[in-house]
């Protein structure tokens, strides 16, 4: 089993002749993907070593079948997009670009909603299901097969907790980057539910960051509904008050959103919290032995 995404998933990529798009679906394909087609506006007819391009999406779903997407277009143009892949009846969405603007994710949102369309992003490194499907930026060989997964809001947290994870001897089983965005397409406890749910998953690490309410509203979702266990880490712990850090949503409003506080609920709410990065995968080996047996 996996989450979202299988070894049999077909993918578009739209924006397959620019240079990240070209790079990125490569190297899925290379990771052993299925990546059936490419589209870009005007360039039909191409072809990326062997990947079909097509004009539009319509075109690309009616030949070659995706059933997902993955989009490297720049930020003018990304919500367009997004709402092509949702028409032509694309189902999961992998949205790379960052700095979409935030009025055309508000309708994007709406949009997603109501179609039942599971969006991954924007701003993120995409999905992974090791050894099956790549679908994203993340460098694949860092992965590994195993049981538990990961949700997090940064790209290179996700990287740094998966190769602990590998190292620990653990291997992961679905790995999702959710994105920095003030809006998003999924949440943590989206993928908290899908993990709940899956019988290969039999831990599930949360990394999140400063800002929003996103950590809160997962510990709450925890305390309820999840039966396996839950580690967590809160990154920007040092940030000063009110200072953006990296991604958009990361900004502290008083004391909601800062580490301290996320570090409090998550605790009070029975999850497994790791206050220091580099013990993120030596924790989880330890505590998944010698409390739960795992």
């Amino acid at each position: 089993m996996a989450v979202c995404v299988y070894r049999t998933s077909r993918v578009v990529v739209q924006g397959v002749t620019g240079k990240e798009g070209r790079y990125h679906a490569l190297a899925c394909r290379d990771y052993g993907t299925k990546v059936v087609a490419g589209v870009t506006p005007g360039k039909g007819g191409m072809d990326v070593e062997g990947i079909p391009v097509y004009n539009t999406m319509e075109e690309a779903v009616q030949n070659t079948h995706p059933n997902v997407s993955l989009i490297f277009v720049p930020p003018p143009f990304a919500a367009d997009a997004i709402l092509e892949a949702v028409g032509s009846g694309i189902k999961t969405i992998v949205c790379i670009t960052e700095g979409i603007p935030v009025l055309d994710m508000v309708k994007v949102k709406r949009v997603i909603e109501k179609e039942n369309v599971t969006l991954i992003g924007p701003n993120c490194p995409g999905i992974i299901t090791p050894g099956a499907t790549k679908i994203g930026i993340m460098p694949g060989h860092i992965f590994k097969r195993g049981s538990v997964g990961i949700i997090s809001r940064s790209g290179t947290l996700l990287y740094e907790t998966a190769d602990q994870i590998t190292k620990a001897g653990l291997g992961q089983s679905t790995c999702v980057g959710i994105g920095g965005d003030p809006i998003i397409g999924t949440d943590y406890i989206y993928w908290l539910e899908k993990f709940e749910q899956d019988p290969e998953t039999e831990a599930v690490m949360m990394v999140g960051e400063i800002g929003g309410n996103a950590e809160e509203k997962a510990a709450e979702y925890v305390k309820n509904h999840m039966k396996k266990p839950v580690f967590a880490f809160i990154a920007g712990r040092t940030a000063p008050p009110g200072r953006r850090m990296g991604h958009a949503g990361a900004i502290i409003m008083g004391k909601s959103g800062t580490a301290e506080y996320k570090y409090e609920v998550l605790r009070a709410s029975g999850v497994h919290t790791i206050e220091n990065p580099g013990y993120i995968g030596e924790t989880i080996y330890k505590t998944l032995k010698e409390e739960y047996s795992l």
